[in-house]
């Protein structure tokens, strides 16, 4: 991977350890309901090829915050059954992505006062997001995984824009394929947003009058 590639993907996953704590850890809505994991590729029965671990791959990778991020939505997660350090690294990229989207994807219906999102779209956002970090992961780190080969188009229109939820939004059309950007600096108004509430207002100013 070129160094203005790293340079990128270090700066999307700053984006979302900030996003997080910034805006959603405050005001986390509660999970509607567990999300059960499936076993990784390391923890399959019969097992397969073994692939590279977290206690190798990830820890030791800018990555490891994704993970952090996850270990924190509890019922969210959607974690292998036998989560451990000896769990392939990108079904952990890929299921922790899945469970960050959906934590901001509950939290911002919420902040805005939107019904809860419906299980179809939650579903959309879960495999968009697993699929795209984790093909980015893949091509940083030489980790191949089914993980990464996920297909991603079904439900593909019930992905929300970033004038309809700009956080979920934005992580979403943000690594759809991060490396063709150049390496340019994120700017978007979200930058000057300091908590969901100033969200809020810059969605209602940017609402048709009736």
């Amino acid at each position: 991977m070129r160094p203005c590639d790293e340079v990128t993907v270090h700066q999307l996953l700053g984006r979302i350890s900030y996003f997080h704590a910034l805006f959603v850890e405050p005001a986390l809505a509660p999970a509607s309901a567990a999300v059960g994991g499936e076993p990784c590729c390391n923890h399959r029965t019969p097992p397969g090829t073994v692939r590279p671990q977290v206690d190798g791959l990830l820890a030791h990778s800018a990555w490891v915050v994704l993970d952090e991020i996850a270990a924190t939505l509890g019922a969210r997660s959607g974690r292998c059954p036998s989560h451990g350090p000896t769990c392939c690294a990108t079904c952990r990229v890929a299921a922790s992505a899945a469970a960050v989207v959906e934590a901001w994807l509950a939290t911002e219906h919420r902040a805005y006062q939107r019904p809860e999102p419906v299980a179809p779209m939650r579903q959309a956002c879960r495999k968009a997001a697993s699929a795209r970090l984790a093909r980015v992961f893949v091509h940083q780190h030489h980790a191949p995984c089914p993980a990464a080969q996920a297909g991603e188009t079904a439900g593909a229109w019930l992905l929300p824009g970033t004038d309809e939820l700009p956080l979920a939004g934005e992580l979403l059309g943000l690594w759809r394929d991060p490396l063709a950007g150049g390496g340019s600096p994120v700017v978007s108004w979200l930058n000057h947003c300091t908590d969901l509430d100033d969200i809020r207002r810059v969605l209602d100013t940017r609402r048709p009058t009736p």
